[in-house]
């Protein structure tokens, strides 16, 4: 019994549009990182679309709504903090290093490593407690994925 009200107080509140507060911090920090480098590009949106629709199997016109909601919540606020404080709470480290993969995804979906994408990436893992050498390895997937990874690597630092 004690355990069903344990899982039932740290399960994740619902919020706006029916989503909880672990979607709508997961989604807000995908659309930051979309948005750092003040370019929302159409491959950034759908970059975001498909990871939200593959992590939290989703409806496409569910996606959407979380996606909007996220924005919102994005444009409304600078805080980190508050999105970091839900994940670290609800999620374990394998679920916050592939969040952090994500967040990856997104930044090479145009193509280049801006230095606002590179110093954001850092500032979330730190605050989400995954490791410097998980988040690199992270970054390493996307760019095995992405192919060429020597040359997206060597842009990313310079």
């Amino acid at each position: 019994m004690l355990n069903k009200i344990m899982a039932f107080l740290s399960s994740p509140a619902p919020r706006a549009g029916g989503f909880d507060e672990v979607q709508v911090a997961t989604v807000a920090l995908l659309v930051r990182a979309a948005t750092i480098d003040s370019d929302f590009s159409e491959a950034d949106r759908a970059t975001i679309r498909v990871i939200v629709g593959r992590s939290f199997r989703l409806e496409e016109a569910d996606i959407a709504r979380l996606i909007a909601v996220a924005e919102g919540e994005e444009a409304e606020t600078l805080d980190l903090f508050r999105w970091a404080q839900a994940i670290k709470q609800h999620m374990s480290e394998d679920e916050r290093v592939r969040l952090i993969e994500e967040m990856w995804e997104v930044v090479y979906a145009d193509g280049h490593v801006d230095d606002f994408e590179a110093n954001l990436l850092r500032r979330v893992a730190g605050l989400i407690y995954v490791p410097d050498v998980l988040s690199g390895a992270a970054r390493q997937r996307v760019l095995a994925r992405k192919g060429n990874s020597k040359e997206n690597s060597s842009k990313a630092l310079g």
